[in-house]
C-alpha cells in the first residue's frame, strides 16, 4: 500500500503517474560483470567491454552501503514505486547482493522484486538466494552455444554454466523468465532459445537493440524482430499489442499459456516532457520507463542522458527526504525544465 505523502509544496503528480503506469525502480548493485557483452549499457555507467579496451576508463566508485540501498528503496516504495528490479553489471558479483536481497523491505501486495542476472553465479549463491523474498528471476540468455556466447559476451564461461544457473533458479523460484537481445550473432539460435523456454514453460522476451554511444561501432549487429515475430505467428494465433504504460510498445504472444513478448520499435515509444526536444531522441527506443538507482548514489530517469543523473548522496543520512527530491526531479524532467 502506498503511504500518503505530505504535500508541503512538492508536486508528486509526475512521480505518482509514473508509478501508476508501472514504471520500474531499477537498483544497480554493481557495475562489475564477468561477461563483456558488446551491447552493454551498464545502466548508464561505463560498460565492462569498454573498460576492457580502455583500462583508464573506469565505472564510478561505490558510495552506497547495503543500508543505503535498503533505506532508499523503502522510501521510494512508500511513494508508490513498487516494481523493483535488481541489476548490475552482474548483481551477484556485488558484496552487497546478499545483505540487500535477504533483507528486502516488506510492502503491499502490489510489490514485486525481480533479480536480473546472466545466470553464471546463481548455482553458487543458491543457498542464500533461496531464503530471499524475490518474486522473480530474469536471466539474460542472448546465446545458446559456446560459440555465440564467446562472440557476444567475450567470455570463456561455458553455456552449460548459464543453463545450469537457469535450472538452479527454477529450483528456487516459481517464476523464472528469459530475455534475449535479437542480433546477428544469435539470429540462428533464436528458435532454439524459444524452444528451450517453452519446453520449461518459461516466459521469454525478445528485445531489439537500444543504441548507446558505447555500442555504436557494432550497430551492424542489430537486427529487427520481424523474423522471430513471423516464426511466433506460425506457432500461435494468440497475439496482442500493448502500447499503454511507460516505455516501448510490445507484442505479446501466448503459446500454451506461456507469454512471449517482443519489444518492437515499430510499435512506438512513450516519451514525456522534454523528450520532445531531447537531442538524443532519434537514437532512443525506450522512452522514460525506469528510474535507475546506482551504486554510486545517483538516480537517473533516462539511460541515454547522463546529464540528468541526480546525486542523492547528500540525502542518505535522512532517506525520508529522497522521495520528495525524486518527485521534484521527475516533475522537472517531464516538464522539460531540467
Amino acid at each position: 500500500m502506498t503511504v500518503p505523502l505530505p504535500m508541503t509544496g512538492v508536486d508528486w503528480t509526475a512521480l505518482r503517474n509514473f508509478a501508476a503506469l508501472r514504471g520500474q525502480l531499477r537498483v544497480s548493485l554493481t557495475p562489475k560483470c564477468n561477461e563483456k557483452c558488446w551491447f552493454c549499457h551498464n545502466e548508464g555507467d561505463i560498460p565492462p567491454p569498454f573498460t576492457h579496451l580502455h583500462r583508464d576508463v573506469l565505472p564510478r566508485e561505490r558510495e552506497m552501503t547495503a543500508e543505503d540501498f535498503l533505506n532508499v528503496m523503502d522510501a521510494l516504495m512508500g511513494a508508490g514505486l513498487n516494481r523493483v528490479y535488481f541489476t548490475g553489471g552482474e548483481p551477484l558479483m556485488s558484496p552487497l547482493a546478499r545483505p540487500v536481497l535477504t533483507r528486502l523491505p516488506a510492502h503491499g501486495p502490489d510489490t514485486t522484486y525481480t533479480l536480473i542476472t546472466n545466470g553464471t553465479l546463481v548455482r553458487a549463491h543458491q543457498k542464500w538466494l533461496a531464503t530471499t523474498a524475490l518474486d522473480k528471476v530474469k536471466v539474460s540468455l542472448h546465446y545458446f552455444s559456446d560459440e555465440s556466447l564467446k562472440a557476444i559476451a567475450n567470455t570463456r564461461i561455458s553455456i552449460a554454466t548459464i543453463l545450469d544457473g537457469i535450472e538452479a533458479a527454477r529450483e528456487m523460484f516459481e517464476r523464472v523468465e528469459l530475455n534475449t537481445l535479437v542480433q546477428r550473432e544469435n539470429e540462428h539460435e533464436l528458435h532454439d532459445i524459444l524452444a528451450f523456454a517453452l519446453d520449461r514453460r518459461m516466459p521469454v522476451q525478445f528485445i531489439e537493440l537500444v543504441d548507446t554511444d558505447f555500442n555504436a561501432d557494432r550497430k551492424s549487429s542489430a537486427i529487427g524482430a520481424q523474423g522471430i515475430i513471423d516464426h511466433l505467428r506460425t506457432l500461435t494465433s494468440d497475439e496482442e499489442v500493448e502500447i499503454s504504460g511507460v516505455g516501448q510498445g510490445r507484442r505479446i504472444f501466448r503459446i500454451d499459456g506461456i507469454e512471449i513478448d517482443v519489444i518492437h520499435r515499430e510499435l512506438g515509444r512513450h516519451h514525456v516532457g522534454q523528450c520532445g526536444t531531447c537531442p538524443v531522441k532519434p537514437k532512443c527506443v525506450e522512452g522514460f520507463w525506469s528510474l535507475r538507482v546506482d551504486h554510486a548514489g545517483g538516480i537517473q530517469p533516462c539511460l541515454l542522458r547522463d546529464d540528468l543523473r541526480m546525486d542523492i548522496r547528500p540525502l542518505l543520512a535522512d532517506p525520508e527526504q529522497v522521495p520528495a527530491a525524486v518527485a521534484q526531479h521527475v516533475a522537472a524532467f517531464t516538464e522539460g525544465t531540467l
